[in-house]
């Protein structure tokens, strides 16, 4: 269960509507040590909220050396939502991904006549689709068929439709967002630490640009640059951090935090300086608002989904993805000017507050419900395609 849609129900509860969530899992070590694992706690389900835990049991079938039947866990995720409709009627079904949650919502929206929202965030944009013809397909009907499109920003919006042929007007842009109530400033704006302290918070992947942090680490601490790094998270390329820390010398520098709870990460938000996110691509980063709001001057990519919220010398440093001299010399930047980024991180909160926040993010979603049709033709399964990368690394899709 991720913390953007722990806040998005939590806000719909709060503005009278009843909701249901079905929420998919893996419940095999291989994707506990990925995901976390498990279905979502009851410490993190909003009171008023419903939830239905269904195990990908399909994407699964990996920890057995067989393909990922993704088939499997679209028809149980579509036949939960159609068990659950005939107990208690909805009104609106919304898919936070378009495949393979996205697909199960429309196929069931379809058989029970409703209306279906599909929010693109992330992977279901940037990879799903360049993986085989199967994904393509399915991935494009989605985008055609949905009565509404959702999506983090313009600039991932204008990359999801040259690749998929979508026609732009499909997309209605709706920000991340951040609880920015519970992710404050605790010291005044710019104060470092000696050793300043750089934090990295999300996603423990080389497509999140970690092991060009570690490798701009290295070249900080060879120019004779007093820096520590946090890496809190975990991942798929969490072994190959800690290897390469220990190639690059780092280990009495680097403290990897692991997983850490949604409800506890404000704390590690705490324990930073400077907030560094070196990603090759986002929807719209949630950790990126979090450190905002936090008060951390964040250094990041000039990458989709990172240039609609982090503006070059206005409210953060972009530098070019995979240039690790190019991040370490922001870095050092914010180090050497103290006054920078007390300005940055100054400007960053007031954009959450009044753009980025969740009670003002929840109400544009709930304005897109208004008025929805349940207009949803018939989405058939193309061949299955055998070679798709993904059948043999689904934590990748």
């Amino acid at each position: 269960m991720s913390a953007y849609a722990e806040n998005l129900l939590r806000h719909l509860v709060r503005s009278g509507h009843e909701v249901t969530m079905v929420s998919q899992y893996r419940g095999d070590p291989a994707g506990r040590a990925i995901y976390g694992g498990g279905p979502p706690p009851p410490d993190r389900v909003p009171d008023g909220v419903a939830v239905h835990a269904l195990e990908a049991r399909g994407e699964q079938a990996v920890g057995r050396g067989e393909a990922a039947d993704f088939e499997a866990d679209v028809a149980e995720m579509t036949a939960t939502v159609l068990r659950l409709h005939a107990e208690r009627p909805f009104d609106v079904l919304h898919a936070q991904y378009a495949y393979p949650n996205g697909l199960a919502v429309l196929r069931a929206a379809r058989a029970a006549g409703l209306p279906a929202v599909v929010s693109v965030q992330g992977g279901d944009g940037h990879w799903v689709g360049t993986c085989c013809a199967t994904h393509q397909d399915l991935v494009r009907a989605v985008f055609r068929h949905a009565p509404a499109l959702l999506i983090g920003s313009p600039s991932f919006a204008a990359e999801v439709c040259a690749r998929h042929e979508v026609d732009p007007s499909r997309f209605t842009v709706v920000p991340g967002a951040t609880d920015a109530e519970r992710f404050v400033p605790v010291r005044p704006l710019g104060r470092l630490s000696d050793p300043v302290v750089l934090l990295y918070h999300g996603r423990v992947d080389a497509r999140k640009g970690v092991l060009d942090l570690l490798d701009a680490m290295a070249d900080l601490r060879a120019d004779g640059v007093p820096v520590r790094l946090r890496i809190s998270g975990i991942g798929p390329d969490r072994d190959a951090t800690a290897d390469r820390v220990g190639e690059l010398g780092l280990g009495a520098d680097v403290d990897l935090l692991g997983a850490v709870d949604y409800h506890r990460a404000h704390e590690v938000y705490a324990r930073g300086d400077i907030f560094v996110s070196p990603t090759y691509a986002e929807g719209f980063s949630n950790t990126i608002l979090e450190a905002m709001a936090t008060g951390l001057p964040v250094v990041s990519t000039d990458v989709v989904g990172v240039r609609d919220c982090v503006r070059p010398e206005e409210n953060g440093l972009l530098v070019p993805a995979g240039d690790a001299r190019a991040l370490g010399r922001a870095v050092r930047r914010l180090i050497d000017d103290a006054a920078l980024g007390r300005r940055l991180a100054t400007q960053a909160r007031r954009d959450v507050e009044e753009r980025w926040s969740w009670p003002v993010v929840a109400d544009q979603i709930t304005a897109v419900y208004q008025g929805l049709t349940a207009d949803i033709p018939e989405i058939a399964d193309p061949p299955v395609d055998p070679a798709c990368r993904f059948r043999a690394a689904p934590h990748l899709l």
